[in-house]
């Protein structure tokens, strides 16, 4: 059986911790990856969080996240990406990753709010 890309994200949802925008910048310490594509960021950048688009993450997350242990939140614009970019960190070996499940607007108001 083939899935779909909801069933897919639905199934990642249920591997991987996700949490609220708000939840998410509680945090002092974490790392935030946005892995929307370079020009959902430039036209709708978070300050502080990386950005590697989900068709590069494995290839480019070792250059910026260099401890397994380290505190990692994963967003994007609606929480499908981060849920699957999450599920793919914890698959290679990140132990303390999140996907904030929360739209773009929340992520960008919670980060101004911190």
């Amino acid at each position: 059986m083939i899935l779909s890309v909801p069933e897919l994200v639905e199934q990642a949802k249920k591997l991987v911790n996700c949490v609220s925008a708000a939840e998410a910048f509680k945090s002092k310490s974490a790392t935030f990856i946005d892995v929307r594509e370079p020009e959902e960021c430039t036209a709708s950048p978070v300050e502080n969080s990386i950005t590697i688009p989900r068709g590069v993450l494995e290839m480019n997350i070792a250059k910026h996240c260099t401890d397994a242990e380290m505190e990692i939140y994963v967003h994007c614009a609606s929480g499908g990406r981060a849920a699957l970019a999450a599920e793919q960190l914890q698959r290679i070996g990140y132990k303390n990753v999140k996907a904030i499940s929360s739209p773009h607007d929340d992520v960008r108001q919670a980060q101004k709010n911190q």
